[in-house]
């Protein structure tokens, strides 16, 4: 069993963060990712605010003491939400799924939202295993994509 764990993003972090959010097929299927996930100055000045904004929550995933991703809540508005990323070598083995739930164990604020592309299945199986359910669509640009794409909104309501 993978031993999943939370940490603050270090410095070391960054280029497999950067390396991971870069991925053409994680950038696909995230769909709302930065403009140009190749650029470093980019990525760095975003990971910088993400890092020292006081209303963004940002920690490492590990998966047996190795960097697997990234999860963070923040504010939109008067709502929270929350969002990760998981590098494609850790998809498929539950990482997603317990990393969500003991992120939100720190995170004492419901309902808190997420979104995802509409196509999307493993990151709304994720979100619906930790207790999320769907509440609506949207229609939004998707950078990635270049294009208007479905996305599907979801809360959490209970702790």
């Amino acid at each position: 069993m993978t031993e999943i764990g939370l940490r603050e993003v270090r410095d070391e972090d960054l280029d497999a963060i950067y390396d991971q959010m870069r991925d053409p097929e994680a950038v696909r299927m995230a769909a709302f990712t930065a403009e140009d996930p190749d650029d470093r100055v980019a990525f760095d000045a975003h990971l910088v605010r993400l890092r020292t904004a006081p209303d963004i929550h940002l920690q490492a995933i590990t998966a047996d003491g190795e960097l697997a991703g990234t999860i963070a809540s923040f504010a939109v508005g008067t709502d929270t939400e929350i969002t990760y990323w998981l590098g494609r070598e850790f998809w498929g083995r539950g990482i997603a799924t317990a990393a969500v739930r003991k992120f939100l164990a720190t995170v004492p604020v419901r309902p808190i939202t997420a979104r995802a592309a509409s196509d999307n299945p493993g990151s709304l199986g994720v979100l619906r295993k930790a207790g999320f359910r769907p509440v609506g669509k949207e229609v939004a640009y998707a950078t990635a994509r270049g294009q208007e794409i479905e996305e599907t909104v979801l809360r959490l309501d209970g702790p």
